[in-house]
């Protein structure tokens, strides 16, 4: 089994629909995927540009745990994010930005640091992905954006079960698990 490095990102239950429109505005403005209708579990109705397990089928989250979705990405390029879309054959698109894809996205709704918050899991698809991530300093930019929509707390997450690295975290912080550096 190879790497999977991601990004954490930890929030408030009411902040999600805004934190996954910000995750939507990331993806490539050509992406060919038919709208996805999710449901959040407070009954707000979001639609993204991704597609979920179940395909391009509206998603009702009421009763569900998690929501799993499958996502394009486009990172601003820097020396890492240029040598990884050269060795893939991805050319920066005209904004300056590189599309990477697949990144998988798990939504928790409620955590399991603590319940009382959501979090977001963005994984890498490949190793090379994962040691993208891991040295790319526009897409942890790109991740800490993210959390400022809502987030209480961003990590770098190696995927070996110890502790997360912390990236980000909010000064209104009140997440009483918060997780530590390594």
């Amino acid at each position: 089994m190879g790497l999977t490095y991601g990004y954490d990102i930890y929030l408030r239950p009411q902040d999600v629909a805004g934190a996954l429109a910000a995750v939507a505005e990331l993806a490539p403005p050509s992406l060919d995927v038919p709208p996805l209708d999710v449901t959040l579990p407070d009954g707000e109705r979001i639609v993204l540009p991704f597609t979920s397990g179940f395909g391009s089928e509206p998603v009702d989250c009421s009763a569900r745990d998690t929501l799993r979705l499958d996502t394009s990405l486009m990172f601003p390029v820097d020396d890492a994010v240029r040598a990884y879309g050269e060795a893939s054959g991805l050319p920066p698109e005209e904004n300056g930005r590189v599309q990477i894809g697949y990144v998988y996205l798990t939504v928790r709704f409620e955590s399991s640091l603590d319940p009382a918050y959501t979090s977001m899991e963005f994984w890498a698809a490949t190793s090379g992905m994962s040691r993208l991530f891991e040295r790319s300093v526009s897409i942890r930019s790109a991740f800490t954006d993210l959390a400022a929509v809502g987030g209480v707390c961003c990590q770098f997450d190696r995927g070996d079960g110890g502790p997360g690295e912390v990236c980000w975290i909010s000064r209104e912080a009140d997440f009483p698990s918060a997780p530590s550096s390594s």
